[in-house]
């Protein structure tokens, strides 16, 4: 537990460094600073996203607001995968998986949260998975129909491969990238590397 505990403090510790090389990244290619970010975390599960509120999402608001002259606004979303939700339509031979791109977002969902789901896949055999999208903190404040929408469209970004995946790009990139490092590398990557999608 006390290795566990300083593993995620020390990725805690981190978050504004993975932000920082990002920005130093658009700033190479775009004058001025961005109005807003959005941050698509991976790998958290419904107990930790306290945990994020109080470490992560601080650490970039604060790093943002020392970093521009004006207010960069943020929304951080959740995604989370390993769940054990399934969605059925009703059709003429039965039961069937939901249309890629079904989002559910009432009912099914929890009030005191901002989540939804989205069948962003389709499957000829078996039971499509739903992924679960939980955005935990919002000064962007677009509405859920544009969050949605562009969460979809991230799930058709990934260069690997001409359909859909089912998470945002950003997050099967960062998924790569961490496996290749972690089973190959067994280091920092040359910072001469970051601008290219080496890992595919």
């Amino acid at each position: 537990p006390t290795d566990l505990f300083f593993f995620f403090f020390e990725v805690y510790l981190r978050v504004s460094g993975f932000l920082s090389g990002a920005l130093s990244s658009w700033f190479r290619n775009v004058p001025h600073a961005p109005q807003s970010i959005v941050v698509y975390r991976d790998g958290v599960g419904d107990g930790q996203l306290q945990a994020l509120l109080d470490h992560e999402v601080p650490q970039l608001v604060s790093y943002l607001d020392a970093q521009s002259t004006h207010s960069i606004k943020l929304t951080f979303i959740v995604v989370k995968k390993r769940i054990n939700t399934r969605f059925f339509v009703s059709n003429t031979d039965g039961l069937g998986n939901p249309y890629p791109g079904t989002v559910i977002d009432m009912v099914l969902t929890r009030e005191q949260w901002y989540d939804f789901y989205i069948v962003s896949q389709s499957s000829r055999t078996g039971t499509v998975t739903p992924t679960h999208y939980n955005v935990i903190y919002d000064t962007i404040c677009l509405d859920p129909d544009t969050v949605q929408r562009l969460t979809y469209k991230l799930c058709h970004m990934y260069y690997n491969l001409p359909g859909i995946i089912r998470v945002p790009a950003p997050c099967h990139y960062a998924h790569k990238l961490a496996y290749l490092v972690g089973q190959n590398i067994h280091q920092e990557p040359d910072k001469s590397l970051s601008d290219s999608l080496y890992y595919l």
